[in-house]
Formats: structure tokens, sequence, C-alpha cells
């Protein structure tokens, strides 16, 4: 059993005891302490937004989290099955004071979780997350009297609204999608993209739409992240020549995979560095990632006369710098778009259209147009600690040792060599220092994380 508490909100496996797994107990604790928080920001609040993914436990948390919103004095606006990008849009487009997302995102079936937005329809920062975790760890929450409890409403037209939303972008060419005449392939691992993106290809023109791991079921297909070794049954389906692009989303749809025509993988960094390009053709501005992203979409926005900037790792940090320096497009290198035009959050629906719009006036083969970009590859290594090593201490060494290089602290530490780069980033939850190195192979940026290995080691004899 697993229970992790975070600033954004609660994640764990279904079951167990209170407090070791994510039981009925946690789900309304929690639920109670975020609906407490929201009054005490704003006494006259009186809206919540809920949505949920497919997973099989879905149902049953949604009852609970309902359940406890209305308890504390909250009425509900229950969309129902939802994604991520959906539910918060429907936050800011019903007007109500806050979310939540019923998800635990990547993570395998018997996991569940609670993402709290705030009125924006965004998550909550740290200070803002850290009050909930406060406010639940001492239960110090107050349920409403009988005449002042909230009620439950349903409203499950949100996800055709994103889908028109999305057509209603500027950039989105729904007349060239369909000219291009693309097959697609889709694989949404059984979970609520096996109806949304389907029903979003079709609306922008896509005629052929070959559909993987579609049914709405919450029994994923494979393990639902979307990396290479999760993907071999649409990379095989790609190699077979059937489809022009495959796309491979998360549970809740902020994430966004790419395959390309030969069965080979775009590469998630590079979902953001396309959008990107073809956001800059049109919209000269500034892009911003978290500083484990690709330099890729440096280069690329460099290239158009554009600046970037690099985030702390964490979509609410991505989107802090978004907003202090204008950008008009950003994200994050695991797949997640974010594009202001249409709201503050990844959106796998806006990755899918841009990307596509991009693609067929370019013309060009998926493959084609990643040869476009600049080559880069990422590794991603740990180096375990024991417990009573101070990692604060270590990374400070780490800088220390590296001062003539351009170092990065806003995060762990960031190195910036001439042609490559190495984040460090101390884990919340297990004593290891979490090592992304890139460089223009794999092999070389697997190189580069172990000599950074052995710069710990000795650091730490």
């Amino acid at each position: 059993m697993s229970l992790i508490k975070s600033i954004s909100g609660i994640r764990g496996t279904i079951g167990g005891n209170s407090g070791e797994g994510l039981g009925g107990v946690d789900i309304v604790k929690f639920t109670s302490a975020y609906a407490e928080f929201i009054r005490r920001n704003n006494p006259s609040a009186s809206r919540i937004v809920v949505g949920r993914d497919a997973r099989i436990s879905g149902s049953m948390v949604s009852h609970l989290v309902t359940g406890a919103l209305m308890a504390m004095g909250l009425d509900v606006i229950n969309i129902g099955l939802a994604t991520t990008p959906t539910t918060e849009l429907a936050v800011t487009g019903l007007g109500a004071d806050g979310g939540i997302i019923i998800t635990a995102s990547h993570n395998p079936m018997q996991w569940n979780a609670l993402k709290l937005l705030n009125a924006k329809g965004e998550f909550l920062n740290d200070a803002e997350g850290k009050q909930v975790i406060s406010i639940a760890e001492k239960e110090d929450f107050t349920f409403a009297d009988v005449l002042s409890l909230g009620k439950e409403y349903k409203d499950e037209t949100w996800a055709m609204r994103h889908i028109e939303m999305v057509k209603s972008l500027p950039l989105v060419d729904c007349e060239a999608i369909a000219s291009a005449d693309f097959t697609v392939a889709v694989d949404a691992v059984n979970s609520v993209g096996g109806e949304v993106i389907p029903a979003l290809l079709r609306a922008l023109g896509v005629k052929n739409v070959i559909e993987l791991n579609c049914e709405v079921t919450g029994r994923f297909a494979h393990t639902p992240e979307p990396i290479p070794e999760n993907l071999t049954q649409i990379s095989d389906l790609m190699k077979e020549g059937r489809a022009d692009v495959g796309f491979v989303v998360d549970p809740d749809v902020d994430r966004l995979a790419i395959v390309m025509e030969n069965g080979e993988m775009f590469v998630e960094e590079y979902t953001l560095v396309a959008v990107a390009d073809y956001v800059l053709r049109h919209t000269p501005g500034s892009t911003v990632s978290n500083l484990s992203s690709s330099r890729a979409l440096r280069d690329v926005t460099l290239s158009h006369g554009c600046s970037y900037s690099a985030a702390a790792v964490g979509e609410v940090n991505v989107v802090t710098k978004m907003k202090e320096t204008g950008a008009v497009i950003g994200g994050e290198g695991n797949g997640g778009v974010i594009y202001p035009e249409l709201h503050y959050g990844r959106d796998a629906l806006v990755g899918v259209a841009l990307f596509l719009s991009h693609l067929a006036k370019e013309g060009k083969k998926v493959s084609e147009l990643k040869a476009d970009y600049p080559r880069y590859a990422i590794a991603k290594n740990k180096i375990e600690l024991t417990p009573d090593i101070d990692v604060d201490a270590i990374l400070e060494a780490v800088k220390v040792k590296f001062a003539d290089e351009n170092i990065t602290d806003i995060d762990g530490v960031k190195i910036d060599f001439p042609q490559s780069w190495v984040h460090l980033r101390k884990s919340n939850t297990e004593p290891i220092i979490r090592i992304y190195s890139e460089a223009s192979t794999m092999e070389e940026a697997d190189r580069l994380a172990e000599d950074i290995k052995g710069v710990i080691r000795s650091l730490n004899a």
C-alpha cells in the first residue's frame, strides 16, 4: 500500500488501512481539507467542479469526493468522465471556485489521486498545497449543518465543448488537415482519451482513424505511461504502414506521445518542440520548458529569433514562468503542451490539433519533420544514497566543483556544458538523487551521467 501527499494533492494505491493507501477515510479527509482551504481563501465560494478519468476506482472515489464537498457546504458540478485539461477548462467556463480531478495520471490502475485546482483551473502552488496538507493532518475543517449542505449538479457536455474550443483556435487548420487525408492511429490505454481523441480527430477532418485500446473501461491494456517500452502495439501497427502518424495519450490525456510512420518514436521531448516550431512560425514570442526538458526547444526558439526561459520542474512552475515572460507556448518534455491561447494547462487535445496542422502544412512525413529538429538524446538515471547523507550538501558541493560552467540552481543543480547538460534533483520521497542528462547521442548522455555519478561518489567518500 502507498500514500503520497504532495503540494498538488494526494495519490495512492486503493485499499488498505487508513493512512497506508488511498482509502475512503483519506479521500474524505483530504477533500474536506481542500474545501476548507477554498472557503478560507474565498468565504463566498460555492461551487467546485469534479471530473475523473476511467480507472476502475474512479466512480467510488468520485462518490466520496462529491459527498465530502457537499458535507462541507459546497455545490458540486460533476462533469463525469473527463480529461484533466477538460476539467481545468470547465472550472473557468462555469465560473467555479475550484476543481478536483480524480486521476493518478500515468500510474498503474491500482492507483488513484486527487489533483487540486484553483478558480483559474490551474494547480495549486507550493504554499497553497502545503496549506491543504496542514489542514488535513490537523483535521481542521468544519462540516456544514443540515440546512447548509451542498447539492450535486451533472454536466457531461464538457468533452465536446473542449473539442469545439480546440477547433476554434486560429492556428488549428481543419481545412488543411482534412485535405491531407491522414490516417491516424490512436492508443488511449482504455481511458477517457478513447472517446475524446477519436472524436477530436474526426472533428478536425480526419476520416481514417485506427483505434487501439480505446474502450473506456479503465482496464489499462499496458503500463499507461506513454514511453517507448510501453508502446510496442502501436509501434508494430505503424511499421506495417497502416497509418501516417500515431498518437498515444496517458489516462488523463495531458501528455501526448507521437509515433512516426515507420514505427519509431517521435520521442516525447519533441512533441513540444514540433508544436512550438509551428506556433512560433505564426505567432513569434517567448517559450518556456522545465530544466529537465530537451535543449531542442531552446534551439528552435532561438532559430525563430525569440527568447527561451527555463522553469523549475512541475507544471505549476512552468505556468508561473510562462506568465512572467508572456510565453506563447510552453510545457514539459514528457509530452505536455501548454498553449495559453486556450488555457494554462498541459493539454494533449491542443497538442494533437496543432501538430496535425503543422504536419499538413509542411506536407512531410512525420520522420521527415523530426529530421528538421536538433538531434538530442536524454538519459534518466539515479544514484542511491544512504539515508544519513545530506543530499543538499552534496548538490552544493557539485555546484562548487563545476563553478566554471553555466549553473542553474532554481531546482536542484543543472550544469550546462557547451554540447550537453546534466540536471541533478533530490527526490522528495527517497534518499536518491535523480540525474537527467542530454547530449547528441544516448551513449554520450549515459556517459555524462556516469561521470557525474563518479563525482558524487567521490564527494561522498
